[in-house]
């Protein structure tokens, strides 16, 4: 039987107990060491990172409210002044008085704010301006008074081509002799072609040539109870354009008939 040296033999049990040693010391999960983490891919969820654990403990970022709405805050507002005030005037103690007081004042302070922003955000965009579209300055005003006139005469010149005048009166009517004063200076000044009807078929002493109502009244809506009444026909697209009802002055014929055949709606405002 052949010997095995004894340098070899020392070297195997050297190695029998290295093992021997790490088996003994070693996590039977395996999930203990980092190393073995890394070299097995068990992944974070075996804890293997101290930090990631207890990450995974804590408890999820809250989540923000959101910010209170603005008409709620108002209606807050208006509600805290009405109590105040209800309470100052059933129980007027001077600290009642003074708490409704100062509450008003602060609510105040905040319109005038808003008021004064408003007006330089408006002076900083003019097509936010209105005043621009119609002045309110005595300087501009007035300018703009001179071209509205100049435009309505302009207009007034021009109706006879393509207008008609309808004016509805009767006998027993002090407003309609009123207007007629006016009224028949007025179409004569502007050449304008006027028919007056008379709902009763009395006579008119402004216009002589008027004729007795035969069904024209009803045909453009109008009754014996709101007179004068005048109304334009134009002959371009065959309808009729009330002009009003009542006593009107001249300037103010002028003005609505302007509007009414020269201004789309809105075109003013």
């Amino acid at each position: 039987m052949r010997r095995v040296p004894l340098a070899i033999t020392v070297l195997a049990l050297l190695a029998a107990t290295a093992v021997t040693a790490t088996s003994a010391g070693a996590d039977p999960a395996g999930a203990g060491s980092p190393d073995l983490c890394v070299a097995r891919k068990l992944g974070w969820h075996f804890y293997c990172d101290p930090e990631k654990a207890e990450a995974v403990l804590e408890d999820p970022a809250p989540t923000p409210s959101p910010p209170p709405d603005p008409r709620q805050r108002i209606a807050a507002i208006r509600d805290k002044l009405d109590v105040l005030k209800a309470t100052a005037i059933l129980d007027p103690t001077p600290d009642n008085l003074v708490a409704y007081i100062r509450f008003q004042r602060e609510q105040l302070d905040r319109a005038s704010l808003f008021s004064d922003q408003w007006r330089r955000t408006v002076w900083r965009n003019p097509e936010l301006d209105y005043d621009l579209v119609r002045p309110t300055g005595t300087l501009a005003k007035r300018a703009w008074s001179d071209a509205r006139r100049r435009d309505a005469a302009a207009a007034l010149a021009a109706l006879p081509e393509r207008y008609g005048v309808f004016y509805f009166f009767k006998a027993g009517c002090p407003q309609c002799r009123a207007f007629e004063t006016a009224l028949r200076p007025f179409v004569e000044t502007h050449g304008l072609h006027l028919m007056a009807v008379s709902l009763d078929g009395s006579p008119s002493p402004a216009f002589p040539y008027a004729v007795a109502d035969s069904g024209q009244a009803a045909r453009l809506g109008v009754t014996g109870e709101h007179l004068p009444a005048l109304a334009l026909f134009d002959s371009g697209r065959n309808r009729v354009i009330p002009v009003g009802f009542g006593a009107l002055a001249a300037d103010e014929l002028e003005r609505r008939i302007y509007v009414l055949t020269q201004l789309e709606v809105g075109d003013d405002y």
